[in-house]
C-alpha cells in the first residue's frame, strides 16, 4: 500500500509563468510596439496586449498578472478561440 501524504522532490514546484488568453473566439492583432512593451519589458495587470475581431467587433485582450512580457504565442491574424494562450509572461511578486 502507497503511503498517499507522502511529498516528492520536485511536487513543490513553484512556476513564476503565466498567460494571458483570449477571451473570445475571432482573428487575434496584438498591439502595436508602442502601445504594448516589447518583449523582456513589463506589461501591467490590466493592461491590453491585443484584439480579438469577430463579427465586426473588436475586443481588448487583458493581461490578469503583471510581469515580463516573455513573447506572443499567437500570431497577427491568427484564428484565435476562448481560453487559447496568446502571450506569456514571468510573473513578479505574488500571482
Amino acid at each position: 500500500m502507497t503511503d498517499t501524504n507522502t511529498t516528492f522532490t520536485g511536487e513543490q514546484l513553484s512556476v513564476p509563468e503565466r498567460v494571458v488568453v483570449a477571451t473570445t473566439a475571432g482573428i487575434f492583432q496584438p498591439l502595436p510596439p508602442q502601445t504594448v512593451t516589447a518583449e523582456g519589458e513589463i506589461v501591467m495587470s490590466g493592461q491590453a496586449i491585443g484584439t480579438i475581431e469577430s463579427g465586426g467587433i473588436s475586443t481588448e485582450v487583458h493581461s490578469r498578472f503583471t510581469g515580463f512580457l516573455m513573447g506572443m504565442l499567437a500570431h497577427a491574424g491568427e484564428r484565435v478561440r476562448p481560453g487559447q494562450p496568446v502571450a506569456w509572461l514571468r510573473v513578479t511578486g505574488a500571482a
